[in-house]
């Protein structure tokens, strides 16, 4: 199976903007925690799924890059692609967008750590499992 694009439509409101109606450049990385967490619950790994295994997921290294603004009211798609699955974490291509404009693209490091040592760990056989298929491996 080739890589997968995931993605989630969401509207923007007003406590996502600032004074001129713009979105606050932060919450672009809140739109994309969003897709991501919608891609692993489409994929069977809810919040419990996670806290069983006491498992955490962080964002290790982050960068973005931001294209065009987003203002008020727009309805925006948010999109998730698996690049990269590493013992311990995954590299998501990530991209908000509005209709056909790309406004902003962005690259996300996420790392499984324990919950209660919060130390790096593996993922889980089962996650790992259905996850590779979906991975692009390039990156």
């Amino acid at each position: 199976m080739a890589a997968v694009e995931f993605s989630h439509k969401m509207r923007v409101y007003i406590e996502d903007t600032d004074a001129g109606g713009i979105v606050y450049y932060v919450n672009y990385l809140k739109f994309m925690e969003r897709v991501r967490t919608e891609f692993m619950r489409s994929l069977g790994f809810s919040k419990a799924f996670i806290f069983n295994y006491d498992l955490m997921f962080v964002v290790r290294d982050v960068a973005v890059r931001y294209l065009l603004p987003a203002r008020l009211d727009d309805e925006l798609v948010a999109t998730a692609t698996l690049a990269h699955l590493r013992g311990a974490g995954m590299v998501f291509q990530q991209s908000v967008r509005r209709g056909d404009q790309v406004l902003a693209v962005g690259t996300v490091t996420i790392a499984c750590v324990s919950r209660t040592e919060v130390k790096p760990c593996r993922l889980p056989r089962e996650m790992v499992e259905r996850l590779q298929p979906l991975e692009q491996k390039e990156i």
